[in-house]
């Protein structure tokens, strides 16, 4: 890898690299827009991850719309500075973004064209040398995007890609020392790699994300589509998917888990609105289901059954979109937490009931939760939502009537909370952070008074 100061003189000496990844990123927004290419992407994401076609364009359509953002000038205005004047003439100081130089890219299955297109893009725009590694499972998806980029223009040296398993990657980080490495992916590869790497890391790791529906209810057709859209889509296998669900008791007098459980029932094979689960295999989830049922109270609110008449390898888990209920009280004592907090990355939810005196014991569930993620509070009672925001932490939080925990767009934060590892995508903040760091330079050049002395030694 080049070395930090080669690196950003390299990139000083050429800023007309910032006018040319904002033409790139024209010409890839343009080429993605176009329906013959779009649906290539879409229907290369069905091949390796398993979505629906409608969800995997919403990767397409995301990844077209950020390339858009920045085009033109808006790469430059990333990296603007700013000047403030000093304590005499000739004296000031300038604060700069400033690139890390070599840096890594490593990306998860889920996504496999917009989370790593976006953070590769904003390693690039503040003017990094990147090596990708994106999951080998998917890794054809932006294999086929980086020849797009390279027949937009995009220099075929400036990004190293790499295909290999984990601990090839962990060998070649360690060797080839990056300066800062972008890991989105499980919470115990990245508290692993955070020591390996001695901290030079920014991590949108895993979340066991939670909804709370207020005391307010209304418009449960549409609140109870969205929590099995949230839960559900991608069979839950989303970093930002409706793992809990905290429901007001108002909204447990009325039909929203019985709808809910209509809507999880049309999801099918067929069109991969279900499908398999790629890190937890049948037995595995269907052994959780059982932990959960042994608690006293809990009960199955609906699946919790292996999916049938299909040809998914054994190694992978199918199992019917599952609820879980279990009571408030279990759920806060010590020797259940951590088994209903358990992230399982597949269309499974945890479901539990509060009264109004009961909001406290809610937060105080959030609290001790270990990652903050995405979450939202469905309701429109202002007291309300200024009692969960200002009590909760998480760094992507919906709130409102038409909140969700899923289905980040590019025009807003999406990122975790509450830990300064934290990494960031999609919009100008989540790129300086991610992808530069601040560098302070003072100009101090004179003049020098005509009848200045040397004083005496301080």
């Amino acid at each position: 890898m080049e070395s930090h100061s080669s690196q950003s003189l390299k990139w000083m000496k050429e800023g007309y690299r910032y006018l040319m990844l904002g033409d790139i990123s024209a010409k890839a927004a343009h080429l993605l827009s176009l329906p013959k290419i779009s649906d290539f992407f879409t229907k290369l994401i069905q091949r390796v991850s398993p979505k629906s076609y409608q969800q995997a364009y919403g990767e397409v359509y995301v990844t077209q719309k950020f390339l858009e953002n920045f085009s033109g000038d808006q790469v430059r205005f990333l990296a603007r500075s700013f000047a403030v004047p000093g304590n005499h003439l000739g004296q000031q100081s300038h604060g700069f973004r400033w690139p890390y130089g070599p840096v890594a890219i490593i990306t998860p299955f889920n996504f496999p064209l917009e989370i790593p297109v976006l953070q590769l893009m904003g390693a690039l725009y503040m003017g990094n040398k990147p090596v990708l590694k994106v999951d080998s499972k998917v890794s054809i998806v932006m294999e086929k995007m980086l020849r797009l980029l390279h027949e937009c223009g995009l220099p075929r040296e400036d990004v190293d890609f790499i295909n290999c398993d984990g601990n090839t990657m962990t060998k070649l980080l360690l060797e080839a020392k990056p300066r800062m490495t972008l890991f989105t992916g499980s919470s115990r590869v990245a508290e692993k790699l955070a020591v390996d790497l001695k901290g030079r890391i920014k991590l949108e790791d895993a979340g066991f994300d939670w909804k709370i529906l207020g005391p307010d209810v209304q418009e449960v057709d549409y609140v109870a589509w969205v929590c099995d859209h949230d839960a559900y889509a991608c069979s839950g296998q989303k970093c930002s998917a409706q793992s809990i669900l905290f429901m007001h008791e108002n909204w447990g007098r009325s039909p929203l888990l019985d709808t809910i459980k209509k809507h999880a029932a049309r999801r099918e094979l067929d069109d991969l609105t279900v499908g398999p689960v790629l890190t937890v295999n049948t037995e595995a989830l269907l052994l959780h289901k059982n932990k959960l049922l042994k608690i006293p109270g809990s009960k199955l609110l609906f699946g919790g059954k292996a999916l049938t008449n299909h040809s998914i390898p054994a190694i992978y888990g199918a199992i019917e979109p599952t609820a879980v209920f279990v009571p408030l009280e279990e759920i806060l004592k010590d020797d259940n937490y951590e088994l209903v907090t358990k992230e399982i990355f597949g269309p499974f939810q945890i479901v539990t009931e509060y009264k109004d005196n009961q909001l406290p014991m809610v937060l105080n569930a959030l609290e001790k939760m270990h990652a903050h993620l995405t979450a939202a509070v469905v309701s429109n009672d202002v007291l309300f939502l200024q009692e969960v925001i200002g009590k909760s932490v998480n760094g992507t939080t919906y709130v409102g009537l038409r909140a969700r925990t899923t289905g980040a767009p590019q025009n807003h934060w999406f990122g975790p909370a509450g830990d300064p590892r934290g990494a960031g995508i999609g919009t100008p903040e989540a790129i300086k952070l991610v992808w530069s760091c601040h560098r302070e330079i003072i100009y101090d050049v004179g003049p020098i008074a005509q009848n200045w002395q040397i004083p005496r030694s301080t």
